[in-house]
């Protein structure tokens, strides 16, 4: 009887143990038309992917196609409440992108925070103050890209067809940490 208990007690610490420390998905990474339920769906789906990418156990492709699988089969499966795998997919793959990205350049993105959180500091400050998301986000991003070329018009630029635009090359950590720090100011 004693074993029993034992065995039982060992066997819900370590599956509490395992689940209250899988890797969430980034928000910062989820596409802007994500919405909060369908990235905890995509989580509860693939957290244990999402781990082993935290760890560096696994890469990009094998994590993406592991994940892509797993969300077919719950779409398949009607256990994503409606949700396609249009958009879980998605979410999906933007989180082992920057999860993988973090874990390869932990640098860049600390100096991407350092850098972006003076040069947002008046986005940041309006998100505080109510500003809208998508707004800032659109000002945000043509801040850094007017820091890399101070004549960039953000509007001008992406009116045009792709094929005519010139917008300056910026790596995706300063992206990807300035929506970190727009969702952080408004919390």
């Amino acid at each position: 009887m004693k074993k029993k208990i034992i065995t039982l007690t060992l066997i819900a610490a370590l599956s509490v143990s395992t689940t209250a420390f899988a890797a969430p998905v980034p928000r910062e990474s989820a596409p802007l038309n994500a919405t909060d339920a369908q990235i905890q769906i995509t989580e509860n789906i693939i957290g244990d992917i999402l781990d082993e990418v935290q760890t560096g156990k696994l890469g990009y492709t094998l994590a993406a196609g592991y994940a892509n699988t797993k969300i077919r089969k719950a779409v398949m499966a009607n256990q994503t409440d409606g949700n396609g795998y249009g958009i879980l997919s998605p979410i999906a793959q933007n989180a082992i992108h920057v999860m993988r990205d973090k874990q390869l350049r932990p640098d860049a993105y600390a100096q991407a925070e350092e850098e972006l959180k003076v040069l947002l500091a008046d986005v940041i400050t309006a998100v505080q103050n109510g500003m809208d998301m998508d707004a800032a986000t659109k000002e945000a991003y043509a801040k850094i890209y007017q820091s890399v070329n101070p004549n960039f018009n953000y509007d001008e630029q992406f009116s045009l067809d792709t094929c005519y635009r010139d917008i300056p090359a910026v790596g995706m950590e300063k992206f990807t940490v300035a929506r970190k720090l727009l969702l952080e100011a408004q919390k």
